[in-house]
């Protein structure tokens, strides 16, 4: 105890004098998206800040019973809630009972620490203990309430009340004060202009609290209840539950670009330009919550870029941030499946094979140069047991195929592959790579992808444009640098192939792999899924778009048949984004010939081939001239 007593007097020193924070102009931070309009503004960026003393005093007790009840109590933390929420967290074997403080969040949201790591949750304890020790309880309270977010882009209560009600926060009533006070525990599920049903029963528990604890007569409550309040703002597009998982991300690369440092951020404040396209982030959200809705404690990941410069057009970590912070899509990194195989198949139309390059596709056990053995599976054991063409492997995913392209090729040229185009994560040259079984980040895949969509340049995935000083005096600029990685006709060859996904034409022994979603298609798409027993992957792209989901869990629990769920939000996203505009596809290079071939044998198709289509070969590689010297060592494998 006296150990513990020594330890705090020493923090409270330390926290008291050292470099006081200066909450007005913390976090003074703009960003604004692509069409430079403004989607975020820091704390401090609030238009109208209102003292304590004017705010309604059912609002500030609404909040406080609602969010914090020992707030004058605590010193920052609510020790007893804090070990109440962990026994009712260990019971439930969940995470949703959180113990934050009044004083915590206001840490977390005015020094824009979201990620979800020790280092964020060291830093918020400290930045809230030092609230605690410079700052009195009514000058955190007025803080904390001039600048939370109040959903549709509104942070701060007098622009929510005045949004909302067209009135100072002065002059708030109870039923309206207890809306509002209702709204910024999750502002995309209780604004009343997005949910009314949700909001009025968060209001009425929030009433129930303050009744419970006789802050307010049975009168008043009743009263309240049965106040039918009327909306004075508009839904807005920034009203999203995932746009914080952008903002985060945002962050994320503001303090990797390191131009500018944490204590600049924090005091002299920052514009910040993004690449985010409303749009695009709308219909990820939409798509994400249409397809997962009954499916509560399943995750997702999802973005959006734009292939020709690396722009992150829409991103989202998860289904809902305000009940995680985790963000799924830059900072988990998940194996990939069959959706690694067109960066193998790549190689291998660099190395000589073409889309009729047969293998014998059965079951099979592979010995390996350390005479270890290798028994891989197709999917659900499905088999032809005869030779099928590469245009059918990619098709179908067989993955007996891709594991002899693998072992033909060398184990070391998929690894190379992968890295040529960008993917930094660590990758084991080994059998079974080409299934996947390393793992790797949705960022870096999607933009490793966006290669194949630009037909060959490089990219760099990236949220930041431009970075200003708060007079907008220029601190960074991002410069996009064009250089040919791949060769434009091979990824032709290859967008063409991976566009046969979704053909339900091409049903013989199994079916296309994307065919389930093909009726939601308007336009011609590359597209390559990923199965593992945890993991659910889907990415695509034509010239305009490349999308990447990822659907699972995040305790890893094995996956029962829940296929459908990555397909269908990626569709719902590229078809949903792209509508308004006019379809693209890819021009055929001069060196590239167009042959109706029997997807079977490979060889130029007849009348009675059961599954033909028009397949593209460099000049001199067509079935006719199928005899090249590696075609005929592949065909012996």
């Amino acid at each position: 105890m006296l150990l513990f007593c020594f330890v705090f007097s020493i923090a409270f020193v330390v926290a008291k004098y050292n470099n006081k924070i200066n909450i007005k102009s913390s976090n003074n931070i703009y960003m604004y998206d692509g069409e430079n309009k403004s989607f975020y503004e820091g704390n401090n960026g609030t238009k109208k800040w209102i003292s304590i003393k004017n705010i309604s005093k059912d609002l500030i007790n609404a909040t406080i019973y609602s969010e914090d009840k020992n707030f004058y109590e605590h010193t920052g933390f609510d020790i007893p809630r804090i070990f109440k929420s962990a026994f009712i967290n260990i019971k439930s074997k969940d995470l949703k009972e959180g113990a934050s403080t009044i004083t915590q969040q206001y840490a977390r949201n005015l020094f824009l620490t979201f990620d979800k790591t020790w280092e964020r949750k060291i830093k918020e304890a400290w930045y809230a203990f030092k609230l605690e020790t410079e700052y009195s309880k009514e000058e955190i309270l007025e803080g904390y309430l001039n600048t939370i977010n109040y959903g549709n882009g509104i942070l701060g209560i007098e622009n929510a009340s005045l949004y909302y009600f067209n009135k100072s926060a002065k002059d708030l009533n109870l039923a309206e004060a207890s809306m509002l006070a209702g709204i910024p525990k999750s502002p995309n599920n209780y604004s009343p202009l997005n949910n009314e049903t949700k909001a009025k029963e968060r209001q009425k528990n929030i009433l129930n609290i303050l009744l419970n604890n006789k802050v307010i007569t049975k009168k008043e409550y009743n009263n309240a209840t049965n106040t039918k309040l009327t909306y004075y703002g508009k839904k807005e597009n920034l009203n999203l539950s995932t746009l914080m998982y952008y903002q985060d991300a945002v962050v994320k690369e503001l303090n990797e670009l390191k131009v500018v440092s944490e204590d600049t951020i924090r005091k002299k404040g920052l514009k910040i330009y993004t690449t985010l396209d409303i749009k695009a982030q709308t219909v990820l959200e939409d798509a994400i919550n249409k397809n997962l809705e009954n499916k509560k404690e399943m995750q997702t990941a999802g973005l959006v870029m734009n292939p020709k410069n690396g722009n992150i057009l829409a991103l989202a970590g998860g289904k809902d941030y305000s009940k995680s912070q985790y963000n799924r899509a830059i900072s988990a990194k998940r194996q990939v499946g069959s959706a690694m195989k067109p960066i193998l198949y790549y190689s291998a139309l660099e190395n000589g094979l073409t889309s009729s390059t047969t293998f014998l596709s059965k079951p099979t056990t592979f010995t390996l140069d350390n005479g270890a053995t290798y028994s891989p599976k197709n999917f659900s054991n499905i088999y032809p047991n005869d030779e099928i063409t590469m245009a059918l492997a990619i098709c179908y995913s067989d993955n007996i195929y891709a594991i002899k392209t693998h072992l033909f090729l060398g184990e070391n040229t998929l690894v190379k592959q992968a890295k040529k185009m960008g993917i930094t994560s660590k990758l084991d040259a080994n059998a079974s790579l080409p299934l996947g079984t390393n793992e790797i980040s949705l960022n870096e895949f999607v933009s490793a992808y966006s290669m194949f969509a630009n037909t060959g340049y490089s990219v760099k995935g990236h949220l930041i444009t431009k970075i200003e000083d708060i007079k907008g005096n220029l601190i960074y600029e991002y410069k996009h640098k064009k250089k040919r990685v791949l060769d434009k006709s091979y990824t032709y060859i290859l967008s063409e192939l991976l566009s046969n996904t979704t053909d339900r034409k091409l049903k013989s022994y199994t079916s296309p792999t994307a065919a389930s979603i093909s009726l939601k298609l308007t336009k011609k798409y590359a597209i390559k899924t990923g199965t593992t027993d945890y993991d659910l992957w889907t990415v695509g792209y034509n010239p305009d778009a490349v999308v990447g989901i990822w659907t699972g869990y995040d305790d890893n629990r094995k996956l029962k048949k829940e296929y459908k769920y990555s397909k269908n939000i990626w569709a719902d996203t590229i078809e949903n984004y792209l509508r308004e505009k006019k379809e693209k596809w890819y021009e055929k290079p001069d060196n590239v010939n167009g042959v109706l071939t029997d997807l079977n044998t490979g060889k130029v198709a007849t009348n009675s081939s059961k599954l033909k289509k028009i397949l593209y070969y460099i000049k001199g590689t067509e079935p006719d001239n199928i005899n090249s010297k590696k075609e005929k060592t592949a065909n012996n494998n």
